[in-house]
């Protein structure tokens, strides 16, 4: 019989009526960022988040 894997620890940064951010930390000690934006969702790792909250400073801005 396998080794189940374990599941991933999630909480939600934060949520409005279609939209939901929220991290992961994987088993392997990566945390993972998730925005579901109606049908699309997009997955960062820690690099890629800061890079694009960075983008969002600039653009609340501009």
């Amino acid at each position: 019989m396998p080794k189940e894997q374990p599941e991933p620890t999630t909480d939600v940064i934060a949520e409005s009526d279609n939209y939901i951010a929220w991290r992961a930390q994987e088993p392997d000690g990566e945390v993972t960022y998730h925005l579901e934006l109606n049908n699309v969702t997009l997955h960062f790792f820690q690099e890629e988040w800061d890079e694009f909250l960075s983008l969002a400073r600039m653009l609340v801005s501009a």
